[in-house]
This record gives C-alpha cells, structure tokens and sequence, in this order.
C-alpha cells in the first residue's frame, strides 16, 4: 500500500507512524511485515495498491462515498425478479418502527428487567411461528436458512445416531455450500455423508423409487423442501416422510412460512423437525447481515434436549394471573457449555425476531391467507405473460409458488445476454441456472410487491431482449 502524504491516515486512529512502531516495540516485533511472515508469498499482493490521499475534510469524504454508492444498481433504483434465497417482500413501516427502538435495538443481554420484556417479545415471535407451524417449540432465529438446515441435520444424527442424510440432487448451491460445512470434510471425525436423490425431470419433484434406494438404516435424516429451490410443491410429501420413518430415519422439511396461509404445514404430513427462512417475515433483503433461519418441532424431550440455540418459555409467577418469559435449556447451548454444548449458538438475528413477531401479529390468519393467495395470482399470471413470448417457455408450469424457472432455449439467446439487456431497462431478470446445470433456463421471482403493470414491464422487455 503506498500512502501518498505525510503522517498518518486521516480516518486512522491507529496509522501514526510513532504508534505504529510502538506496538510492534509492544508486541517484540521488528517491522509490520514479520507479523504476516507465515502467509505464503504467492498469497501476497504483488504490488502496491495506488491508493489516493486521504480526505481529511468529513463533508468531503461524505460526497465522495455518496458518489461511488451512486453507481450501485438496487432493488431500490431497479424493478427485481431475484430471488433464490433472499426475496424482495413488503416490510411494514411499524416494522422498521418497532425494531428501531432502543430497548429492542440496543441490548443483547441486560438487566434482569430489560431482558423480561425482551423475552416476552422473543415468546411471541416463537408462540406465533409455532402456530402457524402446527409445532409446539420453536428456537431462536439463527443465521440463515442454509444455517437452520445445518443444525437440523447434525440435531438428527445425534438423535438416530447415524452419520447419513439424504438431500434433493436441485437444491440451491447457497444452501447446500452451508450444509456442506455443517456435514464436515471426511476426515473429520463428526463426518456426515451425504446421498443425493434424483429429481423427475418432467416434474422437478423428488423422483420416490431412487428416494427408495437412498433411505437405509444408516439414514439419519431426509431432507427436503416444499416449496423446493425451483419454487414447486412437493406433491409427495407425506410419502417421502413415510419411506423415511419406515427405516427410522427423522424427517426435516424446509418450507417458506408465506405459504402456510394456503397449504397444510408440514407437521401435518409427518415432518419430525421443520426449517425455514424468516426473511419473508419483515426482514429486509441485505447482504452479510444475516437473513434469519428458523427451526421447530415437537414438544418432545428427545428433540428439546438436542437444540443447540435459546428456546423462550411462559411460567406463572408468585402473584396470579402475572407471567414471567425466561430461556430454557439454556445450559445445553455453547454459552452453557461452550465447546460441550449441543453446537456453535450466535444471536446475529435475534432482533429480526423482533421483526417477524410484528409482522406475524400485523398480518394475522387473514392477512396470510391474503399474501399466499396474492403472491400466487401474481407468480403465476407472470409465467404465462412470459410464456406468450415466443421462443420462452416456463419449465414445470402447475404447482408453483412465487419462483419458476423460465427457459429461454427457444430464443436462442443465453440468458446472461438476455439479463444484461434487461438492466437497460432497469429491470434485474431471473437467476441465471446455466452453471448448475439448467442450460439457459433463469428462476424467475414473483412476490406481492409486483404489481400486474410491472409483470407486463417484465414482458415487454423480454420481448425486445429476445428479438433476433
């Protein structure tokens, strides 16, 4: 790095050369470079960053970031259809509102007294989400989906004992990259095997007779979605969760709340340990911020003693008719037993709890029965609007919610071009599948913050970006 002024950086507390030198005279080091000796030299920056001078006025540097984020293309400067583990949804302001508070916004653990209130409103996000759920215990959020899946298959294995699980061969590579972490390389001792499951190719469900041949008495767990990464319903659900039960092996189903409104939960057709996101629950789409992940069960012991996060519990109090909120099995998690504990605990998104418990109470039996049937109308009048196009066709075209995967083979296009195209337009088009495997074939997102004028946009633009 070549600093092109006198002193230190004006941003750095810590760039003085004086204190600088003090620190390595603190630490015993001769120059700043022995403190990165064991970094290999071809990992090395081979030559300086040309960096600029440091803007010393605030106002200034202000006006100089404000310009690079201006080159930024967003959901909020574009019309998006990305979806793929991260949705554009409506965020109510009492959301934001609620969630900005300082006794919710500011601590992490407090007094006794602020942690009562805190709890209550913990209690509420999981007494709801249970109820939607149709299950009885409901943990904390933990970081993402991909996160939530993780702990409920390794919660699984200590459960059957076996070292196996069993997941979908389309799976969303986000999410299969974070299960993959938690299964562990095979030469670790905590290894998970995973088998793949083939999937129809005419309908994008779990194909059962492979499924047969994949469950054994190893299997720990079977997971699978509905809606599936593409968007489908897994119309052979209750099968899938037999066949695993036959060979006693737990069934852990992911599933998008915003559909419960609209479909059976998954407890209802055997699910032993359902996960999920809570983004669509009041949580603004972000990067690197955490988007949440839930897990529920029932009110089992042999599932409660194997959480390894906070679960909120409801006790009566000395005098009648108060109720306290407090942690239980607090001991099991690594704050209470830290390398012991059932696995790694982190409180990244405890406050969008907070933010789904509001957005769970604002929308209420009606208002989820509203938003699925919406977000349905609106996902599907937008696949056959695209499917009028000529040359694009919609892959698997009955039984989807807000994600469907449009193929653009017939037009001769890949979709990278057609994508590019787009952004002229200020429209950000599908996930572009071609590098897992779905050759020029993008999901397509659809929510209930599109309206039918933005579908035809959509379309319209299409239209040109196909053209020969």
């Amino acid at each position: 790095m070549v600093m092109r002024e006198q002193g230190g950086h004006p941003w750095m507390g810590n760039s003085l050369p004086a204190l600088k030198q003090q620190m390595l005279d603190e630490i015993g080091v001769g120059s700043i470079e022995q403190l990165f000796e064991q970094i290999p030299q071809d990992h090395r920056l081979r030559k300086p960053l040309d960096l600029p001078l440091g803007i010393r006025s605030e106002s200034a540097l202000r006006r100089h970031l404000t310009d690079m984020l201006s080159r930024n293309e967003s959901a909020d400067t574009h019309l998006t259809f990305l979806g793929a583990g991260c949705w554009p949804h409506h965020v109510p302001a009492v959301v934001d509102e609620i969630v900005g508070r300082t006794e919710f916004l500011t601590p992490v653990w407090g007094s006794a007294q602020s942690d009562f209130g805190r709890n209550q409103a913990w209690f509420e996000y999981a007494s709801q989400l249970g109820e939607l759920l149709n299950m009885e215990v409901v943990g904390l959020p933990v970081y993402s989906w991909g996160c939530a899946i993780g702990h409920a298959l390794r919660m699984a294995t200590r459960l059957t004992g076996r070292r196996e699980i069993v997941i979908a061969e389309v799976f969303d590579p986000e999410r299969q990259s974070v299960v993959e972490n938690y299964c562990e390389p095979t030469d670790m001792p905590n290894h998970i095997k995973i088998r793949r499951v083939k999937v129809d190719a005419k309908f994008g469900l779990i194909d059962l007779d492979d499924l047969k041949t994949k469950v054994t008495s190893k299997t720990a767990a079977v997971y699978f979605e509905t809606p599936s990464y593409l968007g489908l319903f897994e119309t052979n659900a209750a099968e899938i969760a037999r066949i695993a039960r036959q060979h006693g092996a737990e069934t852990i189903v992911g599933v998008d709340p915003l559909t419960l409104g609209i479909v059976r939960p998954p407890a209802d057709f055997g699910a032993d340990i359902v996960v999920g996101p809570t983004q669509p629950l009041g949580v603004h789409m972000n990067c690197g911020g955490g988007v949440g992940g839930f897990m529920a069960s029932r009110d089992e012991e042999r599932y409660v003693r194997e959480y390894n996060g906070f679960l909120i519990s409801i006790t009566e109090t000395q005098k009648p008719g108060q109720f306290g909120f407090g942690l239980a099995s607090a001991h099991q998690t690594s704050y209470g037993m830290r390398e012991n504990g059932k696995d790694w605990t982190g409180n990244s998104v405890y406050l969008w709890a907070i933010a789904n418990a509001v957005y769970m109470s604002l929308l209420g039996p009606q208002g989820f029965r509203e938003i699925g049937e919406l977000i349905i109308a609106q996902s599907h009048y937008a696949a056959r609007r695209l499917a009028e196009i000529p040359g694009v066709a919609v892959r698997y075209p009955g039984g989807f919610f807000k994600e469907f995967v449009v193929d653009f083979t017939g037009t001769g296009k890949t979709v990278a071009t057609i994508n590019k195209k787009l952004r002229k337009h200020k429209i950000f088009g599908g996930k572009d599948l071609t590098p897992e495997g779905m050759r020029q074939c993008a999901l397509y997102c659809v929510t209930e913050v599109h309206s039918a004028e933005d579908v035809d946009r959509l379309a319209q633009a299409i239209a040109q970006a196909v053209k020969p």
